[in-house]
């Protein structure tokens, strides 16, 4: 990581907001079938639903936005920070540097449908060294509340990936970083425009141009989707994990649908007793 960078995470700090309403749960991947019960949570679907949270007419993804491209000099930065400073109501005020960059807060929403793995609690010294001498490396996952959110203070020279980075390393998350990405959502002519942001964009900058209107701009971490999940990126414990999840899911789905057509049997089956021969 650059010196840029490295000085950037210096001033790093966040805020975190948890909401009421969360659906969690979590397990050790070297826990017994039984304990595994507390890690299966219905929310979690291996096939794209039907309803609002997936399928949106008014979305659109990658849209590209008028300011993504918008070059500034240092005096257009200077008037768009006095600009920036002047509509905001708290004191996450953005400040210039001596050599021309910005410092600020971007917030950012998570929207992860997956679990994320964190380091297993710290036992006793004889319990890590058995560990250590099977080779087996555990770890806890766990689902982070769909409306959580972080604020961090970065710099103009930040890029996206270090952002990223930065979030799973506050939330001591294990995962390869290149598991997730960060968006940018916007609202505009009631109707929801999505874009992909690039690693090596900044997002402080992104912030900057569009103002602090969170319907103008807002920022969003999510899985790095690519059409097709790699299952090759994933650990084998992770494997296993979803491969039983999987299976529940699909027990579920037969259940149902054994209950309907039972159901549908039943009332054909009373029609056909009430019905007089004719």
């Amino acid at each position: 990581m650059t010196n840029a960078a490295s000085s950037s995470e210096k001033t790093l700090s966040f805020e975190m907001t948890w909401g009421s309403s969360t659906s969690s749960g979590y397990c050790s991947e070297e826990e017994s079938d039984s304990e595994f019960e507390q890690y299966f949570t219905a929310r979690t679907s291996f096939f794209p639903q039907t309803g609002k949270d997936n399928v949106n007419a008014d979305v659109k993804k990658d849209e590209h936005i008028k300011w993504v491209k918008q070059e500034l000099t240092t005096v257009d930065t200077q008037q768009k920070v006095k600009e920036y400073n002047a509509q905001i109501n708290s004191n996450l005020f953005m400040n210039m540097n001596k050599d021309g960059s910005y410092t600020g807060f971007i917030k950012v929403q998570f929207k992860l449908a997956r679990p994320v793995s964190v380091p297993p609690p710290k036992k006793g010294v004889q319990d890590a060294g058995r560990r250590k001498a099977s080779g087996v490396k555990r770890r806890t996952s766990f689902y982070l509340p769909k409306d959580a959110s972080k604020h961090l203070h970065i710099s103009s020279r930040t890029s996206a990936r270090e952002v990223i980075e930065v979030l799973l390393k506050k939330f001591t998350v294990i995962d390869n970083p290149a598991k997730f990405a960060l968006f940018e959502r916007s609202e505009r002519h009631d109707q929801v425009y999505v874009r992909k942001v690039s690693d090596d964009e900044s997002p402080l900058r992104l912030r900057l141009c569009s103002g602090p209107n969170e319907k103008v701009l807002s920022f969003v971490l999510k899985e790095n989707e690519t059409g097709e999940v790699n299952w090759h990126a994933f650990s084998m414990p992770e494997l296993k994990n979803f491969q039983r999840m999987l299976q529940r899911e699909e027990e579920e789905h037969v259940k149902q649908i054994v209950r309907r057509y039972a159901l549908a049997r039943t009332k054909m089956q009373e029609a056909l007793a009430g019905s007089t021969p004719g």
